[in-house]
């Protein structure tokens, strides 16, 4: 059986709708209020974007989440977690400073912020799934205790995920700093010599003292390294890479894996809305915002994290390309447009991989409002 996907072109047909009105006709065609009890503390998990980075959802959208979750009885509240990487991030007070500096503060969205694995991300439970990778996996205490959650994700591009989107963000988004590196284990950046220049920009970022300039070029101690990429992001010669056909089939797997983890024990209290603009090739996670891959397309909602994503990804692939991003092929409607800007990618194994281990389903029926 299908599963429902309700679709709003960005596109504005008539004079008295706009982009909020449709967000708020969206959660309802999805029946996303359905899933809220009176009194239920519902987390709105987003991503507030790291400091620097200016395509996340706009706060003014979120408010409309935030009004409808209230208006079922329901007390929403903003979260996420803390990053494994250094950044404005990494620990809560930081993380505060910067959702609020973005403009995530009440007197927008109406709804506190808490980030949810606590201070230093050691606030977290253990989830048995049981999985071909994980036999429990490490949730954020607060995502855990709250009732209900509705999940907001920016759709868009990812160096080594492919897209992020629902998946990616209730997967990495919810667990703490200990489970985003249980997710990234594995994951082993090699150094190429013949581009490193020896600039000492990765040694700088790199949280983890991993590593360090030998003879003018960058060395990478692996039992040090914990896998999370940041490296390769502030490389400015592309010298870092990992084995792309060896770690990413595994690290999708592990990632999706988390997502299972992360909804556990909501089964029916959990509903997606998925944002198509600003579809940026990276993550919200870097301190910039390049140039669009593809036009603004429209928003989607769902209770089916794997149709979503789905649906998303072949809207996105349906769009002709943006030349003069960062898209070096793949321009044309109905190509991939995730491997065009990063061609190693496997974007695909995650909702593959989350039908296969029970977290929703990949046929899906797009119904647009």
């Amino acid at each position: 059986m299908s599963s429902k996907v309700y679709f709003a072109r960005l596109k504005i047909n008539a004079n008295c709708e706009n982009t909020l009105s449709k967000i708020k006709r969206l959660f309802d065609a999805a029946g996303l209020g359905d899933l809220l009890h009176e009194n239920d503390l519902t987390a709105i998990k987003l991503h507030f974007g790291e400091r620097g980075n200016d395509s996340f959802i706009s706060p003014v959208h979120v408010r409309q989440v935030t009004d409808m979750v209230s208006s079922a009885g329901a007390h929403p509240f903003l979260t996420d977690t803390n990053t494994l990487y250094s950044g404005s991030r990494h620990n809560s007070m930081n993380h505060l400073i910067t959702a609020i500096e973005h403009g995530f503060g009440y007197a927008v969205t109406r709804a506190p912020l808490v980030i949810a694995d606590g201070l230093c991300g050691t606030n977290y439970r253990e989830v048995p799934i049981n999985g071909r990778h994980f036999e429990t996996v490490k949730i954020a205490g607060d995502i855990l205790d709250s009732s209900s959650m509705i999940v907001l994700s920016h759709f868009k591009g990812h160096g080594l995920a492919g897209f992020g989107g629902a998946i990616k963000n209730i997967a990495m988004g919810c667990a703490s700093i200990a489970g985003k590196m249980d997710q990234h284990k594995g994951l082993q950046p090699m150094v190429n010599d013949r581009k490193c220049t020896g600039c000492g920009s990765c040694e700088i970022a790199c949280l983890y003292s991993a590593i360090v300039l030998q003879d003018e070029l960058s060395s990478i101690a692996h039992d040090q390294c914990i896998g999370c990429g940041e490296c390769m992001t502030v490389c400015p010669t592309d010298a870092i890479e990992f084995d792309w056909d060896r770690n990413v089939g595994p690290f999708l797997e592990m990632m999706t894996e988390y997502a299972l983890g992360a909804v556990s024990g909501k089964e029916g209290r959990v509903g997606y809305m998925n944002f198509l603009m600003n579809i940026t090739p990276d993550c919200d996670c870097v301190p910039w915002s390049d140039n669009v891959i593809v036009p603004d397309i429209g928003i989607l909602a769902s209770v089916d994290p794997v149709a979503i994503d789905h649906a998303s990804y072949d809207l996105v692939n349906c769009q002709q390309g943006i030349r003069g991003s960062k898209l070096q092929a793949n321009f044309l409607p109905g190509e991939d447009k995730f491997r065009g800007a990063s061609e190693h990618t496997r974007g695909e194994v995650q909702f593959l991989y989350g039908e296969e281990i029970g977290l929703g389903s990949n046929d899906y029926e797009l119904i647009e409002i």
